[in-house]
């Protein structure tokens, strides 16, 4: 709902490049709900962007690439979990938001078997419930393998976590076939939900934001222990490996798969043709608010098993079968008030507190506003009557309001940061505002350490994200100064800290006291002042007073820099950015990264937790730059593809040492492409560009050459 720019990647025109955007937007949401079980988007949001894909590779189909989401299924895991091969592929479904894309389905299946016009196609249907896809694998009736999906190929290991699942039997009852994989859903229990985040409250332990979440953090974890105390429930759906089949069609295998003790849903049922098939559909979606489970629509599957057969696969799911998703579910209430959330990165987002009211079975009462411009199309007030959206399990979000006219004072965004109390700001052209308090902030405090102490940062070797997560959990640091100010003792205090560890911390400290200008620059955080943009400051300014004493210049002439009389808006913008780069006068600053520095600088509280890491010993080395001559020099570079001889940053450090500038993609002023093996889309566009383009060893006698 938020409002876009003409910048924004859905108003590209160029396929490809939407392509692009969309296989690299799909991917990390994928990752979000698969591997970390923390959704950003509704599954609306989510579907919208795939079908958007399918549409304009239906159209393009010279542009589908190798990555294209239409060929992937989840996401591969990142988790301890050991990894484990699935014997078939664990495949989703394709996605259907209306009868006629039923009724097509249909079609499709009667068109690819060449059924006459007396065959019937019969459907089972069934809820599509909510939960994280599990296989189970019995062997001679015994459970001996429990694996999540994955990324379709490759699951996570879990068949010590399911052995705490009371609804999953160890041993099948009946006669089961001597191999038999059972599909299905771990779910969560509305009620059990409840029930563990009531619990998890009162012992100030992470609270769950929906069912699907609780029940796969439950489920992935390392220590089954966990496992064993979350109330976790099991749905058979399907089946993966067999060595024989109990029954000819989808109907009697799942009913024989219920004989075996194993839960099947009593919603499943079969339809001798489509219109049953809908109503069932119908029936579903009215009673889905009094289920005890989270669904998001109904499963229809070809009942009959030598047409599945005949039908098979395509890329990423079966053509036999078809998810029927229910549309996002409304409901209406009071905006009782508009809090504004910090995130880990500064972004200030506005959060509708709003009069519980129930949607879908979930009784609602936050729902995300997104941004200023979005509070600004809604003339949304505290005291209004909105309708809200639950699509999918994330936030609901606030989809109009029903009492705009009403004369009311508008509600004004905060200039300033509800967690420190520094200035919040927006940049020309976007649509979010930023606290600018990025060292001192609390809501940032975690990641902005993390970064300080980084890599690429001030690189301080032994001081990780899991260290300073608890540093900071315990009060030991809270700012960039405290992490100079620890000392020996206070580490000997914590558990399974020795003295050598703790002496080998707190002299890889000490030698970042004096880290390089540039380094300490990037370190520090500032908005758009990445590697590069600190390293050329660095360069061109040499040391802190030097960098200091032009933006104390650049900041004057911001401020002398004013409107004349009736001067328009944006010509005055323009007369001021192009004032302060000039003031600022180093090659590739911007009027973006100038004011995001002069912002940053005339924040207060960052000008005093500058002064306090001063204080604790912190002293930014001087930067000495010297090149070597080369054919390079004065050229932009690009490396792509997998480099044999050299890490990506000893080449790039090469590159800048023969006075080259390494960029991250492929334009028309790149000069010269260095491709190993397994380059892409890079390599793919210099040739369309004509750029130059040479493989590692020929890079290697550049470097060789240089004088």
């Amino acid at each position: 709902m938020a409002s876009r720019n003409a910048n924004s990647p859905s108003s590209m025109t160029d396929p490809a490049a939407r392509l692009a955007f969309l296989a690299a937007e799909i991917a990390r949401h994928n990752r979000l709900y698969h591997d970390r079980d923390a959704p950003e988007i509704s599954d609306a949001e989510y579907d919208a962007l795939v079908r958007e894909n399918a549409a304009l590779e239906a159209a393009h189909p010279e542009l589908v690439r190798a990555d294209s989401p239409s060929a992937q299924v989840g996401a591969a895991s990142s988790s301890p979990l050991a990894k484990v091969a699935h014997a078939r592929a664990m495949l989703s479904l394709e996605n259907a938001f209306d009868d006629a894309e039923v009724i097509e389905f249909v079609l499709r299946v009667r068109r690819f078997l060449n059924l006459g016009a007396d065959d019937r196609v019969a459907l089972t249907a069934e809820p599509k419930i909510d939960g994280l896809s599990c296989s189970l694998r019995y062997e001679k009736g015994r459970l001996v393998l429990a694996a999540t999906r994955g990324d379709g190929q490759v699951g996570e290991d879990v068949t010590a976590n399911v052995a705490h699942i009371g609804d999953i039997p160890q041993v099948l009852k009946g006669d089961a076939p001597d191999v038999f994989e059972v599909r299905g859903e771990v779910y969560m229990s509305k009620a059990d939900f409840a029930a563990l985040n009531a619990r998890q409250a009162e012992s100030g332990s992470k609270i769950f934001a929906n069912p699907r979440n609780a029940a796969a953090g439950s489920l992935r974890q390392k220590d089954a222990r966990i496992t064993a105390a979350r109330p976790l429930r099991f749905l058979a759906h399907g089946w993966g490996e067999a060595s024989s089949l109990p029954g000819e069609t989808q109907y009697d295998v799942m009913r024989a798969i219920a004989g075996f003790g194993l839960p099947v849903t009593d919603l499943l049922i079969r339809c001798a043709q489509i219109e049953p098939a809908l109503a069932q559909y119908r029936k579903i979606e009215r009673a889905r608010a009094d289920l005890p489970f989270d669904i998001d629509g109904v499963v229809y599957k070809v009942d009959r098993l030598d047409w599945q057969a005949r039908l098979g696969f395509v890329a990423r799911a079966p053509r036999w079968g078809l998810a029927h998703k229910f549309p996002a579910e409304q409901a209406q209430t009071t905006l009782l008030a508009i809090d504004i959330q910090v995130g880990r990165t500064g972004k200030l987002t506005p959060v509708a507190r709003l009069e519980p009211v129930g949607v879908g079975g979930v009784i609602v009462s936050n729902a995300t506003l997104h941004n200023a411009d979005e509070i600004e199309r809604l003339g949304a007030r505290p005291g209004d009557r909105v309708r809200i959206q639950r699509a999918g399990d994330v936030i609901p979000q606030v989809v109009e309001n029903l009492t705009r006219e009403e004369p009311r004072e508008a509600w004004a965004f905060p200039t300033e940061c509800p967690a420190c109390g520094s200035a919040a700001t927006r940049e020309e052209g976007e649509v979010d505002y930023r606290c600018t308090g990025g060292l001192i902030c609390p809501a940032q405090r975690v990641e902005r350490l993390r970064h300080f102490a980084s890599r690429h940062a001030l690189d301080i070797e032994g001081l990780g994200a899991v260290h300073i997560e608890a540093f900071v959990a315990d009060g030991l640091i809270a700012n960039p100064a405290d992490i100079f100010r620890l000392t020996r003792d206070d580490l000997l205090k914590r558990e399974r800290w020795a003295e050598v560890s703790a002496d080998n911390l707190i002299a890889a400290i000490a030698a970042k006291r004096a880290a390089p200008l540039d380094r300490f620059l990037f370190a520090l955080g500032i908005r758009h002042v990445g590697e590069v943009t600190a390293r050329d400051l660095a360069r061109r300014y040499r040391s802190w007073d030097g960098l200091i004493a032009t933006l104390d210049h650049a900041r004057e002439v911001r401020r002398e820099t004013q409107p004349a009389p009736a001067e328009p808006e944006r010509k005055f913008v323009l007369r001021r950015d192009k004032a302060v780069v000039a003031a600022i006068e180093t090659p590739g600053i911007g009027p973006e990264v100038a004011n995001a520095l002069l912002d940053f600088f005339d924040e207060p509280h960052n000008q005093e937790a500058l002064a306090d890491l001063f204080d604790a010993g912190m002293t930014p080395a001087e930067v000495v730059h010297e090149t070597r001559e080369s054919e390079v020099s004065g050229k932009t570079l690009v490396f792509t593809g997998s480099l044999e001889t050299l890490s990506r940053d000893e080449a790039k450090a090469q590159a800048e040492a023969l006075g080259a500038k390494v960029a991250g993609s492929v334009s028309a002023k790149t000069d010269l492409v260095i491709a190993g093996p397994g380059a892409g889309s890079k390599l793919k566009k210099a040739a369309d560009l004509g750029i130059r383009v040479i493989d590692e060893a020929a890079w290697a006698g550049i470097v060789a050459a240089a004088k």
